[in-house]
């Protein structure tokens, strides 16, 4: 008896010991999450390059054949459109919410003419958005978001040296930026 109240003890003491650990720690590794090392890189709505793994150690990319840029965005005061056209041999797009959670992704193969357009809006937006759409986007994809925060991750391939140039081209004009469409309605 003596010996199961023994290890009675002794699993109570390890698992309170294990949870202050667990609560000690998790500052640390709460600002270590994908969406705040975006919002580091800095502003919304706007892409950010990022570095070659070698070259410091927050957000980086990894592989030495693709070239990233990342945009945060707030869609709580109205859409926002992502555009980008080049010549690249491949691209590729993920949209995630704050918690990481994909919403959507495309890529060349996928986009129509290989142009990268698309509005980001929050189901309210886009009842608005459709009952009158602008012409402007009548060619764009429409993605419903619940959530008003999140990043954009655009990846172009970079399969030899020579294609550098017309990738990082193709990632400093994409476009992360506040869907500017007057109406009397309010977002």
């Amino acid at each position: 008896m003596l010996k199961v109240l023994f290890a009675v003890i002794t699993g109570l003491v390890g698992a309170a010991l294990l949870h202050l650990v667990i609560i000690l720690a998790l500052p640390y590794f709460s600002e270590k999450d994908a969406y705040t090392r975006v919002l580091a890189e800095g502003g919304r709505h706007e892409f950010h390059l990022l570095p070659d793994l070698r070259d410091r150690a927050g957000l980086v990319q990894e592989d030495p054949f693709m070239e990233l840029a990342v945009c945060a965005y707030d869609i709580s005061q109205g859409p926002i459109r992502i555009y980008a056209q080049g010549d690249v041999p491949f691209w590729s797009l993920g949209i995630y919410d704050a918690a990481s959670n994909e919403v959507f992704s495309i890529n060349d193969r996928t986009a129509a003419a290989g142009i990268l357009d698309v509005v980001l809006a929050t189901p309210a937006q886009l009842a608005l958005l459709r009952k009158a759409l602008p012409e402007s986007i009548n060619q764009a994809i429409l993605v419903e978001t619940q959530r008003a925060d999140g990043y954009v991750v655009l990846r172009t391939m970079v399969p030899q040296k020579s294609f550098s140039p017309a990738a990082a081209a193709f990632l400093s004009q994409a476009v992360c930026a506040p869907f500017e469409w007057r109406s009397h309605q309010q977002f």
